[in-house]
């Protein structure tokens, strides 16, 4: 299990311990509160493969995802939520490598899913007619995903220990903050890491959509200068049409790295547009991680980077020349499920004399329903190499459910 001793887990377990032992007046509602306690099951089933050209094996894995959650009714606006995750390597097909828990090092490619027991959320909450205050590890998700995220797709997902306030001001603006004390990141115990995050997105709603500033303050908390400051914009939304929907997103942001070594700067640019008909969804997409001078590229840490810059995960860590990144995605249904495919073609946002073209990748995905309580799904990712990296195959089978 994760242990920590910060504050945030102490605030969490004093809260329920001063909420448990209430007094007798108040014990019948408390009671009640309990009562209403509602259990959960979340189970996925994955099979993963990678192929790489390069000296390491083709790496297999079969590994099985349990979630088990509680949550409890309120009490004076007070609730608590408890998840513990367990993941599984299933009929022995571990033939894979996860570098941080020093599982299998350097003998087969990089599947980011370890073995591992340990608690998800756990967290206190109270909630006022405007505002929700969260305290204790929980998930942390905004707008797109982009900045801040769970990484739901890896088995062992990304959550925070973190104090959180979402303030409703009005019915169209809100505010959020969060201060993370510890980033619970997907590796099991072995790459979680001591920060003082702060976290502030102010968003106001309109008829076409919705606008986004945000202040993402980062530090890892290791007793080095490694300031990552991040100020942005952004504005997503549709307008409905007689033929279907126009879809529209613009985001901008400016970022400034820290360090005792050295000072950087860099820039993010996100454009997409694009049209939702009756069968079919197309999109036209156009991202720049920005460099400064080929020393240093735009960074996400706390993202959900699987999800952007193709499936294979090239570009989880931005290269220095920086990443520019044009997409098409083309989406429907088909036989009761949906499908997906997606083109990337990725370039240097500040090119040398040997990197420039740094790749295509093809991404195909469908998902369906069967027997109405499992989701199963197909996926695959293939990447051609350009002047860095080597060209990768990478499928996934799975089947979830939950109860």
């Amino acid at each position: 299990m994760k242990t920590s001793h910060s504050l945030i887990k102490l605030t969490s377990v004093a809260s329920l311990v001063a909420m448990t032992f209430a007094p007798s007046v108040q014990a019948a509602e408390w009671f009640d509160a309990l009562s209403k306690l509602k259990a959960s099951i979340n189970m996925n089933l994955r099979y993963e493969s990678v192929s790489q050209d390069n000296s390491l094996q083709d790496a297999d894995a079969l590994t099985l995802r349990t979630f088990v959650g509680i949550e409890s009714g309120e009490y004076k606006g007070f609730s608590f939520n408890f998840e513990a995750e367990d993941s599984r390597i299933v009929l022995g097909q571990g033939d894979y490598t996860v570098g941080p828990t020093g599982y299998n090092v350097g003998e087969y490619s990089v599947i980011a899913d370890p073995e591992t027991t340990e608690l998800d959320q756990a967290y206190v909450q109270y909630r006022g007619s405007d505002y929700t205050v969260k305290v204790g590890r929980q998930v942390i998700t905004l707008d797109s995903h982009r900045f801040v995220g769970h990484v739901g797709w890896r088995q062992d997902r990304q959550t925070f220990d973190a104090v959180s306030v979402n303030y409703k001001i009005n019915d169209k603006l809100n505010a959020f903050y969060a201060y993370i004390d510890q980033r619970n990141r997907i590796f099991a115990e072995a790459a979680d890491l001591d920060a003082k995050d702060h976290l502030l997105n102010l968003s106001y709603s309109t008829d076409y959509g919705k606008l986004t500033g945000y202040a993402y303050l980062l530090e890892v908390d290791n007793n080095t200068d490694n300031a990552l400051d991040t100020y942005g914009i952004r504005y997503s939304g549709a307008y409905k049409a007689d033929f279907g929907k126009l879809l529209y997103t613009a985001e901008f942001a400016q970022q400034s790295s820290e360090t005792a070594a050295a000072d950087f700067d860099a820039s993010y640019l996100f454009l997409e547009g694009g049209v939702a008909l009756s069968f079919v969804t197309l999109k036209l997409g156009y991202e720049v991680l920005g460099s400064d001078d080929g020393n240093f590229g735009f960074s996400t840490p706390l993202a959900t980077l699987h999800k952007f810059n193709g499936w294979s995960d090239q570009f989880l860590a931005t290269p220095t020349q920086g990443l520019k990144d044009l997409s098409a995605t083309v989406s429907g249904k088909l036989a009761g499920g949906k499908w997906t495919a997606v083109y990337h073609k990725f370039d240097a946002d500040e090119s040398s004399s040997t990197v420039d073209d740094l790749g295509s990748e093809i991404n195909l995905v469908y998902t369906t329903k069967v027997a109405e309580h499992f989701n199963v799904g197909i996926k695959y990712a293939n990447y051609s190499a350009g002047d860095i990296k080597v060209d990768t195959d990478k499928l996934w089978v799975w089947v979830s459910t939950k109860f």
